[in-house]
């Protein structure tokens, strides 16, 4: 098969810019091939290489005593004492899941899910931040019913409890629908395996399942907006099977203790490509690959479609040669391919052959460490709207427009269709906080959750990062844990345009003073960007996942209000309406500033929640919807009533900071309100719990039909039947 003629069409058809491509020139000193020019594509593409974010990525804080690998490898790694750690990361899954929901969705689940356990874990916990358009968009319900279909499909034959997550809806997400997904996986401190090969003239091993050409481009892919031309992408998405994976995962965990592995890396974007190249790069060797002994699953395969080919269930590592017969034997037994497919060599050399020719020849140092970075003009975010005079409206049909959203409805559609209980460890499932889950054969305990406002994040992108972590430390706080550390889910538009790149530089500096503060350093991640559909970009959203440690499950916080408990609110509260869940469920505004965040407070206020937590029977931390949708929630999943005496408006919706709902009987309400005037924390009695009705100042009703409105928006929303055509 003649390969195409390089011209500048295909050139910019593989997202390389006139000068990337006389940079290639540059260091290879030729014309590259069609296989070099897709290789070079899928290592400098913005998903693989960074080449926009690297410098603001390098603010971040990524160490502190509880960190054992932060950034930099398959997923981070955390120290939760007696030799053992949590290894977790989340990454996006956005494009394939908008063109395919469902293989979109289910194969960002397996390559998070490799991601940790490549690392030597075995998974135990994993979560989704969902953001989509408007309900009334003809494509949001097929996108809904897609994705959550295709996580709990993958998640729940594969094993592995969903414990938590978020859904949110926007029409800035119409064209650009976002699946966010996190894994979190156990091992010992002293078997944690990492991907930098070592040793000249070691084999280089193929694992897993054969290689398709689904995925081919994928990684280019999700490093271009979307236009018009969409349906033509829908080749470049993987296709996923759980069953293969999970054996890949007893495959590989067997094969780490056999003592034969020497370093190890899933195959995930660029595939084969990007494996191969990270491993020499970090080992500071070079790789040679023949491609004529990688299992193929079709027929007449080019060694650039074997490249750049997503095919999941994959993983490549170099092997100890004296291991070869066990290893394989390992391999054998679960009925996964083993292949020897090249060697580690001395030179600074990516050599890939393939029926007896040369189809790549490359500098390898200069695919991945030595990719363009870019410093992007940026400009600051112009502050927002100022907040208009807002129509009158009662406190009662105030929680009516929110608790009737989909944002804001009970998501029990959702999360019922993932399996939250499988390993038996879960003791918090989904639904009311963080989840968490229990350290087997151990007293402790981790907690998980995933937080972002991306209002806030829009209107003040440094606020807005720092609020993303505030929540997410509210919300490990509200169960009892100890917050120990965060992954980031970068989600923005083109980089290219400085307002966008304005967004995520604003948007990194508060997530990084965040993190300093509350001492939640990152340790793994992943950025988004191009996240646009005919030049209109999503809303920024800077996902923040993060990890709470509870030493004995004697210190969680997981009861639910009883009838006579008292509700004590902790924090200030002054009625911030900008950005509001309000404002845009019950008037369609956007508008205000984000509220601002008090670091300190945060961290003080969560403190002093924890150092209590003997006094408090139910806790819940107030975001979006302030007191009166966090009060509600408690209630309703009590199945009791709620007085709240406020009935000012922004009292009641107000989304202050460093805020929480406590549930306390009357005795402990009192201790805790002398504890925090002994402590300086701001502290108030604003209700109480019980009764069959909701009381918000001098207005009541019944609880049952808004608990039943509650419940029922979210399949109201998306339970309607598609426009004709629409798929």
């Amino acid at each position: 098969m003649q390969e195409p003629t390089i011209t500048a069409e295909l050139i910019a058809a593989h997202g390389l810019k006139p000068d990337e491509y006389g940079r290639i020139l540059g260091i290879i000193g030729r014309t590259p091939t069609f296989t070099e020019l897709g290789i070079f594509s899928a290592m400098w593409n913005e998903h693989c290489s960074y080449k926009s974010s690297k410098k603001w990525l390098r603010t971040l804080p990524t160490t502190g005593p509880q960190v054992i690998c932060g950034p930099g490898e398959n997923a981070g790694v955390v120290d939760i004492g007696d030799g053992q750690a949590v290894v977790f990361k989340m990454e996006s899954h956005n494009h394939p899941s908008y063109i395919e929901p469902h293989q979109g969705a289910a194969t960002g689940v397996g390559g998070i899910l490799r991601d940790v356990f490549t690392m030597g874990a075995r998974p135990i916990a994993a979560m989704n931040s969902l953001s989509f358009g408007a309900p009334s968009h003809p494509r949001t319900a097929h996108l809904v019913k897609g994705v959550v279909e295709g996580i709990g499909s993958y998640g729940n034959a594969f094993g592995v409890p969903t414990i938590a997550g978020e859904v949110r809806f926007h029409p800035a997400y119409n064209g650009n629908c976002l699946v966010n997904a996190f894994a979190a996986g156990l091992a010992d401190v002293d078997a944690i395996f990492y991907s930098a090969a070592s040793g000249v003239g070691m084999p280089v091993v193929y694992l897993g399942a054969k290689t398709g050409r689904d995925g081919v481009g994928g990684a280019t892919m999700a490093s271009a907006e979307f236009d018009d031309t969409i349906e033509e992408k829908r080749p470049t998405v993987q296709v996923g099977d759980p069953f293969t994976e999970k054996r890949l995962l007893e495959a590989c965990l067997e094969l780490m203790a056999s003592g034969a592995v020497i370093s190890i890396q899933d195959m995930g974007a660029a595939g084969l490509t990007c494996s191969a190249v990270e491993m020499g790069d970090k080992g500071e060797l070079g790789i040679r690959l023949d491609l004529d002994r990688v299992p193929v699953r079709e027929n007449a395969m080019t060694a650039y479609e074997m490249m750049l080919s997503e095919s999941q269930e994959r993983m490549l590592m170099v092997l100890r040669p004296e291991k070869e017969a066990e290893a394989r034997a390992i391999f054998d037994k679960w009925d996964l391919d083993f292949a020897i497919v090249g060697e580690t060599i001395a030179e600074d050399r990516f050599l890939v052959m393939h029926g007896n020719q040369v189809k790549a020849d490359l500098p390898l140092r200069a695919l991945s460490g030595n990719a363009p970075e870019y410093d992007r003009p940026w400009v600051e975010t112009p502050p927002a709207p100022p907040l208009p005079a807002l129509p009158h409206i009662s406190p009662l049909d105030a929680l009516r427009a929110l608790i009737s959203s989909p944002s804001y409805g009970h998501k029990s559609w959702v999360w019922e269709q993932y399996d939250s209980m499988v390993m038996a460890d879960t003791v918090r499932a989904p639904g009311l906080g963080a989840g968490v889950v229990r350290v087997h054969g151990t007293p402790k305990a981790l907690a998980f959750t995933s937080d972002v406002t991306p209002r806030y994040v829009r209107a003040n992108p440094f606020e807005g990062g720092k609020q993303a972590v505030a929540e997410a430390y509210r919300n490990l706080c509200a169960v009892g844990a100890r917050p120990l550390a965060t992954t980031d889910n970068l989600n923005f538009g083109n980089p290219e345009k400085p307002e966008i790149m304005g967004q995520l530089v604003g948007a990194l500096r508060g997530i990084g003073a965040a993190c300093i503060a509350l001492d939640m350093p990152i340790v793994s991640g992943n950025v988004s960007l191009y996240n646009e559909t005919d030049g209109a970009p999503i809303l920024p959203t800077p996902t923040i996942g993060a990890v709470g440690l509870l030493a004995t499950l004697d210190e969680m916080i997981a009861g639910l209000p009883v009838a006579g408990d008292l509700a004590v609110l902790i924090g200030q509260t002054n009625g911030h309406l900008g950005q509001s869940a309000l404002l845009v469920e019950a008037f369609g505004i956007e508008a205000g500033d984000a509220p601002a965040v008090d670091l300190e407070a945060e961290r003080a206020h969560g403190e002093f929640l924890r150092a209590h937590r003997a006094l408090i029977g139910a806790a819940c931390d107030l975001s979006d919807g302030g007191l009166a949708l966090a009060a509600f929630e408690m209630a309703d999943a009590a199945g009791i009533g709620l007085s709240l005496e406020a009935d000012d408006i922004g009292q009641l919706f107000g989304e202050d900071q460093a805020r929480y709902l406590i549930a306390a009987s009357p005795a402990n309400a009192q201790d805790l309100l002398q504890a925090a005037q002994t402590a300086g924390i701001p502290a108030a009695i604003v209700g109480w719990f019980g009764g069959t009705r909701v009381h918000l100042g001098a207005e009541g009703t019944a609880i049952a039909p808004l608990s039943a409105l509650y419940r029922g928006a979210f399949a109201a929303a998306i339970e309607t039947p598609a426009a004709p055509g629409v798929v």
